[in-house]
This record gives C-alpha cells, sequence and structure tokens, in this order.
C-alpha cells in the first residue's frame, strides 16, 4: 500500500556562513537536534520536489536562535549561497518521541474548537502562526477567521483523542 510521504518544514536557509559552505538556518522546530545531529534532511524551493540532502554537523550561534550547519557536498561560500531561501524538511515519521502530556503543534490543525463553558463547537484550527508566541488560527462557524493565543490560561484543554480544543477566550477576542 502505497502511504504518501507528509514532509515538516523545520526551517528555512537564511544565509551562507563563512567559506567553507556552511550556512545558517532560522529554525520553526522546537527540536535542536534537528539542527545538530548528522542525517538525511530535504531541502525544497517553492517550486521543486524535495531533495534529500545529508547533515554533516551544526551548531547553535549562542545567544541567538540561528542554527550553523554544514552538508555533505556543500564545500564552499558559493555552493552555500545557492541554498539561500530553500526550506530545511523532515519526513513525518522522524518527529521526535514526546512525554506523555505533550503534542506536536502540526497535532492541532484540523482540531474542532469549543467554547468554555458549554462545550460549543465554534469553528476549528486551521493554521498555525509564530511569531514570539505561538498563535493558533481559527476559523469559525461563519468562514471568519481569528488568531487565539496559544497559552495555557486560553486554551487549557487539549484533546487529541476526540480531536478537539477547548477554548476561554479573553473578552472582546472574536468582536475584532
Amino acid at each position: 500500500m502505497y502511504k504518501e510521504i507528509i514532509w515538516l518544514t523545520i526551517g528555512e536557509i537564511v544565509a551562507p556562513q563563512g567559506l567553507r559552505g556552511e550556512v545558517r538556518i532560522n529554525p520553526s522546530s522546537d527540536f535542536p537536534e534537528r539542527f545538530i545531529n548528522s542525517g538525511p534532511r530535504w531541502l525544497q524551493s517553492k517550486s521543486e520536489e524535495p531533495q534529500k540532502i545529508q547533515l554533516l554537523s551544526g551548531r547553535q550561534i549562542p545567544g541567538k536562535s540561528i542554527y550553523v550547519v554544514s552538508f555533505l557536498g556543500i564545500n564552499n561560500r558559493s555552493q552555500a549561497e545557492l541554498l539561500v531561501g530553500k526550506k530545511v524538511l523532515v519526513n513525518s515519521n522522524q518527529r521526535p518521541k514526546l512525554q506523555e502530556g505533550e503534542f506536536h503543534l502540526l497535532d492541532l490543525v484540523g482540531l474542532k474548537v469549543k467554547l468554555q463553558p458549554d462545550g460549543e463547537h465554534i469553528g476549528k484550527i486551521v493554521n498555525l502562526t509564530s511569531s514570539g508566541n505561538d498563535l493558533l488560527e481559527v476559523e469559525l462557524n461563519s468562514g471568519k477567521k481569528v488568531l487565539v493565543p496559544f497559552v495555557k490560561e486560553i486554551v487549557p484543554i487539549i484533546n487529541l483523542e476526540e480531536s478537539w480544543v477547548l477554548i476561554i477566550p479573553p473578552s472582546g477576542l472574536f468582536d475584532l
């Protein structure tokens, strides 16, 4: 049986680093091992299929959220410059194992959104945005989209087994 590969974007190459072919990656993953541990990764431009590449090593720049990595076959600055703008991907079956009570943010997309106190179904999560703080993009049943801060006080219950989250919105959140 054929199973479609689902790709997870873990970062984007933003610049070359030095003269030996290293690149800087702006991560979109909370798992540093994805940028430090060697192994296969995939690179993708907007208009192409993902291309497999071997990550050799990586390190985080102290005090920043940027990683510097080296890839097999990328040996100089000119080759590194050609990678700028490419997304770094992993296969979704390579997601790190989580502790009990933890979950992958991607697992939230598609979940129903219920409203406290009566559990009324008001919409579904259609996207996630990370801009300092994680935001859930919720499409209300009316078709309107709102951003909901993903914090325990507003989203106290996540039920992956039954595919819903409960939110306690601050006053006026849906009036914007």
